[in-house]
C-alpha cells in the first residue's frame, strides 16, 4: 500500500494537479465573510475560484462549468 506523508501532499504542484486530472474537479466548504455564512468554491489547487451563498448553489456553479463537485468537512 503506498501512503502519502503530509510532506509528500504538500509538494505537490498545480502542474502535478493537473496531470491527473484534477483541474476537473473543484470543492466547496463552508465559511464565513463579513459575519455572514457562505460556501466558498476552490479548484483542486487550493485557489478559491467562486463563492456561493447555500452548498447546494455552489455545486449547481460547479456542474454548470463543467466541474466535478466534492465536498472537504
Amino acid at each position: 500500500m503506498n501512503t502519502m506523508h503530509r510532506s509528500d501532499a504538500e509538494s505537490v504542484s498545480s502542474h502535478d494537479l493537473s496531470e491527473l486530472g484534477l483541474e476537473h474537479v473543484a470543492y466547496v466548504r463552508a465559511s464565513v465573510q463579513d459575519g455572514e455564512a457562505l460556501w466558498s468554491i476552490h479548484s483542486a489547487d487550493g485557489q478559491e475560484i467562486g463563492q456561493a451563498p447555500t452548498r447546494d448553489l455552489a455545486f449547481a456553479a460547479i456542474v454548470q462549468h463543467d466541474m466535478e463537485p466534492a465536498s472537504v468537512h
